[in-house]
């Protein structure tokens, strides 16, 4: 080989590491920002859910914290004739009751059939029971209904601003928006510890390989816990 052709081929090697070095540059420069605006978002929501995170983490003896208590409202409401024949039917009329507006929410429904009880030295029937919970992040409505009675009864519950956002990091009486709009945060979390540990290796094999090593281990080690 030449000289000039080992210069040519010298010339080569040194533009195709630039091209190298520009390129690992570009691609951080492109996850600094990315990193830097999910960052921003995670950031926002995370505001949210450190705070109400914070109030769950002591809603029980030692160090409670009372997220305050509801202020609770009943009422009883004649049944139509003729009276609904599940709770599915009643929760249906309750909701065509614009007067009651109730929560567009409907959560736990319970149906206790007849049985015999217990009174005193006698026995009775005592008739089947249904109970219907509505829930919003700001107020839950609760119907009780016992079959054959001419009347349900309504309880209300209106909650504090404290325990209304903690029922949003609960996701209590939330419509299937929410619960997608909470999935970018928890994507968000994950797109950042990605992007986290690409920056702080800098594509370096050595240091990629080490984070490689780190995380693979703390993954073992939950999966033996959980084991």
């Amino acid at each position: 080989m030449s000289s000039t052709d080992s210069t040519i081929f010298i010339d080569d090697q040194q533009r195709s590491e630039r091209a190298k070095r520009s390129r690992r540059a570009t691609f951080i420069k492109w996850l600094r920002k990315v990193h830097g605006w999910v960052g921003l978002w995670g950031a926002a929501l995370g505001l949210l859910f450190g705070v109400t995170g914070f109030v769950l983490n002591h809603r029980a003896e030692p160090l409670r914290i009372s997220p305050g208590a509801p202020q609770v409202s009943s009422m009883q409401l004649d049944v139509p004739d003729p009276a609904p024949e599940t709770p599915r039917e009643l929760a249906k009329w309750l909701k065509s009751q614009p007067d009651l507006k109730l929560p567009p929410r409907m959560g736990r429904v319970q149906k206790e059939p007849e049985h015999k009880v217990a009174w005193g030295d006698r026995t009775t029937v005592q008739p089947e029971h249904w109970q219907l919970t509505f829930t919003a992040p700001h107020e839950s409505v609760t119907a009780e209904y016992w079959v054959g009675d001419d009347a349900v009864t309504l309880k209300r519950s209106d909650n504090s601003l404290l325990a209304t956002i903690t029922n949003l990091h609960k996701g209590v009486g939330m419509s299937v928006g929410w619960v997608l709009f909470i999935d970018t945060f928890a994507g968000a979390l994950i797109l950042l510890s990605l992007t986290g540990v690409l920056l702080w290796t800098e594509l370096n094999k050595r240091k990629t390989v080490g984070a490689v090593l780190v995380i693979g281990s703390i993954v073992v080690a939950v999966c033996v816990g959980l084991a």
